[in-house]
């Protein structure tokens, strides 16, 4: 696992299609955009039940490729600090 530390409105670049932008960071949580192909899956892990989950399709005004989640995410390093 590769684990990179980012500040607010940075972003990082998965492949040639795939962008993950770091929108918010407020005590534990971690607000994160990520604009990938609609053919590309994107889904909360915890959710992640290949049986049984039906690939998300979350649409952005203005961004009909991207997909906006928000769920507790732990900010690298921060548990060292």
């Amino acid at each position: 696992m590769l684990v990179l530390s980012r500040k607010e409105g940075e972003k990082l670049v998965i492949g040639d299609n795939i962008v993950i932008t770091v929108n918010r960071i407020a005590g534990n949580r971690v607000a994160i955009g990520i604009e990938a192909p609609r053919e590309v899956s994107i889904v909360r892990g915890e959710l992640d039940k290949k049986e049984s989950v039906a690939p998300v399709q979350q649409h952005k005004a203005g961004a009909p490729n991207s997909a906006v989640l928000e769920h507790d995410i732990a900010v690298a390093g921060q548990a060292e600090r």
